[in-house]
C-alpha cells in the first residue's frame, strides 16, 4: 500500500503521524511512504531523516492525496483539502466528528473511509489506546495552563496552585476521573494544590483512591458536587469524554456569579464540543479569554505545544494499527480487530458511528454491514 504522511496545517500545530522510525517499519513490511515536506520539521524531524528512513517526500499535498492508497494526519482534514479527498482513500486521523458538522457533512461528500484514532478501542472494547497519548499529554498541560493562567498578568485570581509556608494552596476542581482527569490531578497535586477529581463510577473512584495522593480527594460526581465545588475552586479542569459524542456542558453560565472572579476553567474536551457552557476553541496564540470575570483556555490541540513529546507518544500507539490496514487492507482488518473496526467513523456517505449520526440527527449504518 501507498501511505501518505501529511504536513499539519491546523494552526499552532507542531505534530506528525509518523516519525521516521515508524516509515522503516512501513518499508520492511512492503509499503512506500509518501511524506510532505517539512511534514516533521516542528517534532524535530528534517526530510532528509524520512528520506534515509526510506520514504519518498514531496512538495505539496495535492501530490500526496492523489497518490495514496492511505493518507494519515494528527487533525482532521481542514477545508482546503476536502476536495483533494478520493473516494475509497482511507484516511486515518483524529476526526471529532461530533463537534463538528461542517467536517461531518464535508467528508460525506468526499466517498472516503474515515477510520477516526479516538474510537479505536483496546481488547474487548476496553481503552482507547490512540486517544491515551494524547490525553496524557492533555491532562498534564491543563494543570501547568491552570497554574500559568492563575497569575494575575494573565487576568487570574493571582494565586500558586501550591501556595508557599503559612498561605493556603490553590483550589482544583477536576471534572472526570479518566486519562485527562487522572493525569491532570496528577500534576497539580504534584504542585501542591488541594485537588478534588468527579466521576460517576464508583470503581473508578476507588482505584483514584488508592492511587492519588493525600492532597487529592475522590469524590462521586453529581450536580449539585459541581456546583458546590466549583465556587471554592480557583481552577477547573473539564476533562469528561463521551465517546464519539459531544461532551456535556456541566459548568453553566449561571454558575459563574458564584465562582471567583479570575477563575480559570481549562476544557480539555474542547475537540468534542467542550464541557463548560462558554467554551469555544482557541488556538496556542490567542489561547485565552474571559466571560464574566472568568478565564477560559480552550486549546483544541494542545499536545501541539509540546511535539516532540506528543509526536513520540502518538506514533507509538499508532503505528501498529497503521500496519494493520496497509497489510491488510481497511475491511480485513476491522474484521480482524474488533477494536480498530470501532474506530470507523465514515464509509462513503455512510456514518457508522452511533455518536456521530446522532449528535446531528443523521442516519446510522453498522460498520458491519460495510464489511
Amino acid at each position: 500500500m501507498i501511505v501518505g504522511v501529511l504536513k499539519e496545517i491546523k494552526a499552532q500545530e507542531n505534530r506528525v503521524c509518523m516519525t521516521p522510525a515508524g516509515v522503516e517499519v512501513m518499508k520492511q513490511h512492503g509499503h512506500s511512504v509518501l511524506v510532505e515536506a517539512s511534514a516533521g520539521a516542528g517534532s524535530g524531524f528534517t526530510d532528509a531523516d524520512y528520506q534515509a528512513a526510506g520514504a519518498k517526500v514531496v512538495a505539496a499535498p495535492p501530490e500526496i492525496y492523489a497518490q495514496s492508497d492511505m493518507v494519515m494526519h494528527v487533525k482532521e482534514p481542514q477545508p482546503s483539502e476536502y476536495a483533494m479527498v478520493r473516494p475509497g482513500q482511507i484516511v486515518f486521523t483524529y476526526f471529532h466528528f461530533a463537534a463538528d458538522e461542517k467536517l461531518t457533512r464535508e467528508f460525506m461528500k468526499t466517498g472516503a473511509v474515515g477510520i477516526a484514532y479516538e474510537t479505536v478501542t483496546g481488547p474487548n472494547g476496553i481503552g482507547l489506546p490512540l486517544l491515551t497519548p494524547m490525553s496524557e499529554v492533555a491532562g498534564r498541560m491543563a494543570a501547568q495552563e491552570a497554574a500559568k493562567y492563575n497569575e494575575r498578568v494573565h487576568g487570574g485570581r493571582g494565586i500558586l496552585l501550591g501556595g508557599v509556608t503559612g498561605v493556603a494552596p490553590a483550589t482544583v476542581l477536576v471534572i472526570g476521573g479518566g486519562i485527562v482527569g487522572t493525569n491532570a490531578a496528577m500534576m497539580a497535586a504534584g504542585l501542591g494544590a488541594k485537588v478534588y477529581i468527579l466521576d460517576m463510577n464508583l470503581d473508578r473512584l476507588r482505584y483514584l483512591s488508592e492511587i492519588m495522593p493525600k492532597n487529592c480527594t475522590p469524590l462521586m460526581s453529581s450536580p449539585s458536587m459541581i456546583r458546590e465545588l466549583a465556587a471554592q475552586a480557583d481552577a477547573i479542569i473539564g476533562a469528561v469524554l463521551v465517546v464519539g459524542a459531544k461532551a456535556p456542558k456541566l459548568i453553566t453560565r449561571e454558575m459563574f456569579k458564584d465562582m471567583k472572579p479570575g477563575c480559570v476553567l481549562v476544557d480539555v474536551a474542547i475537540d468534542q464540543g467542550g464541557c463548560f457552557e462558554t467554551s469555544k476553541a482557541t488556538t496556542h496564540s490567542d489561547p485565552i479569554y474571559e466571560v464574566d470575570g472568568i478565564i477560559h483556555y480552550c486549546v483544541a490541540n494542545m499536545p501541539g505545544a509540546v511535539p516532540i513529546t506528543s509526536t513520540m507518544a502518538l506514533t507509538n500507539a499508532t503505528l501498529p494499527y497503521a500496519l494493520q490496514i496497509a497489510s491488510k487492507g481497511w475491511k480485513a482488518a476491522c474484521k480482524e480487530n474488533a477494536g480498530l473496526k470501532n474506530g470507523l467513523n465514515m464509509v462513503g456517505d455512510k456514518i457508522t458511528f452511533k455518536g456521530v449520526a446522532e449528535a446531528f440527527g443523521l442516519p446510522f449504518t453498522p460498520a458491519d454491514s460495510c464489511l
